[in-house]
């Protein structure tokens, strides 16, 4: 683990270039993560060890990338329910779970990082696949702004400083006081009054109301912002 410890300002500052000029180039914005994460990750898993699921979760190695993966599946699930919406949203977006860890393994590779291994490996994964799954049930999009807002409430659940890096370079570039701003604001603040999402029973969440989910975790209902896509991004219809 003391390998994975280890704050790479350089890394991540070459990564940050190359993120400034392709804003949806998503293994770079993980290795910025990843590079200036420091113990963060390890703080992170020892409160998810003393957490109520871990245990099972641990246990019977939970992954949500089968879930994620199988759009047919997820779209099988009732109306409007959680899991129905998330595979909307992929299909909607041309995305899928593969991209995120397709991005995850790049990212691992340009860091030259030792894949992670037993319990740690199982949480490491399930944390990255809760990305997607935050995007949704938090209802900010995958547009540049729904991407930092789902960051700040990503934040403000993990206290990771690799992403609290990134949500800090955003505010310093667009402006406290910007809609992007505005946006980190109301997603931290979110984040701190949700219940922990990170150790959430999520495969039975799935196919229920996603209303009633949302209301559950305290995250409210999804909020109105002006999108700002980016030129690798479909357009969505109006």
């Amino acid at each position: 683990m003391a390998a994975r410890n280890r704050i790479r300002p350089l890394v991540a500052y070459r990564a940050m270039r190359t993120l400034r000029e392709n804003p949806d180039d998503t293994a770079g914005a993980i290795v910025v993560i990843a590079a200036l994460s420091g113990n963060s990750g390890k703080r992170l898993f020892s409160r998810f060890r003393r957490s109520p699921n871990a245990e099972r979760i641990l246990r019977e190695k939970r992954d949500l990338y089968d879930l994620l993966a199988d759009v047919d599946g997820l779209l099988a699930m009732p109306e409007g329910s959680l899991g129905r919406t998330i595979g909307q949203w992929f299909v909607r977006e041309h995305i899928g779970a593969q991209g995120l860890a397709q991005a995850s393994q790049a990212a691992n590779q340009r860091l030259k990082l030792p894949p992670a291994a037993g319990e740690e490996q199982v949480f490491s994964t399930r944390l990255l696949n809760l990305h997607d799954v935050f995007h949704v049930v938090s209802g900010y999009d995958r547009d540049l702004r729904g991407e930092i807002a789902v960051l700040a409430l990503t934040f403000a659940q993990t206290r990771n400083l690799g992403i609290g890096y990134l949500l800090f370079d955003a505010l310093r570039s667009e402006g406290w006081n910007s809609e992007t701003g505005r946006l980190i604001r109301q997603g931290y603040q979110r984040g701190r009054k949700a219940t922990w999402l990170v150790d959430l029973d999520w495969e039975s969440l799935l196919p229920r109301p996603i209303d009633e989910v949302r209301n559950e975790l305290r995250l409210g209902p999804p909020p109105v912002y002006e999108q700002l896509r980016s030129a690798g991004a479909p357009v969505l219809a109006a």
